[in-house]
């Protein structure tokens, strides 16, 4: 299969990276992110840097780009919809990790927004509580911004540790 993926992107590489920034939007959407996993996007960079399709630093800046987009529909979600979130369905369904990321939001404030990057169960709310209590749109932005920046660097050096370790062992 990596194959087949490989050759694929090699042949069609500007809809190939495309995947990248779409993997990291739909795992950091609110309403999506609970169903799409981090591991999707790992993979695709991981396949894309082993075929040289693409090389790390482009793949760590498209994984950027498309994670603060989803992180920012989230926060405009959250803004809108206020605090008539508790009635929404999804909501209910989920009430323990809304819980728990409405008791980091209150305990780190800010900071909820850097921890809430690193914490999967919890990555694709964060923002939308961060607009629900009206944080600043401004410095939402430029939390969001370092927090993405934090984690595609973090995404990188997976995607080159990975690739490192298989390469020495092959």
């Amino acid at each position: 299969m990596n194959d087949a993926l490989i050759a694929w992107a090699q042949q069609n590489a500007h809809y190939a990276l495309l995947l990248v920034p779409l993997f990291a939007f739909m795992e950091t959407c609110v309403g999506i992110g609970i169903f799409v996993s981090s591991l999707f996007l790992v993979i695709v960079c991981s396949v894309y840097y082993a075929g040289d399709v693409a090389s790390v630093p482009t793949m760590a800046v498209l994984a950027l780009l498309g994670s603060s987009a989803g992180d920012h529909v989230g926060y405009y979600v959250g803004r809108a919809i206020g605090h008539r979130v508790h009635e929404l369905p999804i909501v209910r369904r989920n009430q323990n990790k809304w819980d728990r990321t409405e008791a980091l939001v209150r305990r780190f404030g800010p900071g909820a927004i850097l921890i809430g990057r690193f914490v999967p169960a919890i990555r694709s709310l964060v923002p939308a509580m961060m607009g629900i209590s009206e944080f600043p749109r401004a410095r939402y932005t430029a939390y969001d911004l370092l927090a993405c920046s934090l984690w595609a660097t973090a995404l990188a050096g997976i995607v080159w540790g990975a690739h490192e370790v298989f390469v020495r062992a092959t």
